[in-house]
């Protein structure tokens, strides 16, 4: 019983990472498009600041993980530490 507990939280990590990156992103993406056509500018660029944010972390995340760095929001920013 312990294993399936476990394997149904992994499984809701997975699914909200999924949606948050996998279409949470794009979908921020679609909207500052709209707000930008419908001359909404500072939500339209809000937007985009939110995406370029989250592909900066992406890239951060990769390319701390080839250094032997993790990256650690145990502050209110994200921080490079290394691995234990």
């Amino acid at each position: 019983m312990n294993n399936l507990t476990l394997a149904l939280d992994a499984s809701w990590k997975v699914l909200l990472a999924g949606l948050l990156i996998g279409a949470g992103l794009p979908a921020i993406f679609a909207v500052g498009i709209r707000a930008l056509a419908s001359r909404a500018r500072p939500v339209g660029y809000a937007c985009f600041g939110v995406v370029l944010l989250g592909v900066a972390l992406g890239i951060t995340f990769i390319v701390a993980t080839g250094f032997g760095k993790e990256l650690s929001f145990d502050h209110v920013y994200p921080t490079l530490v290394s691995k234990d």
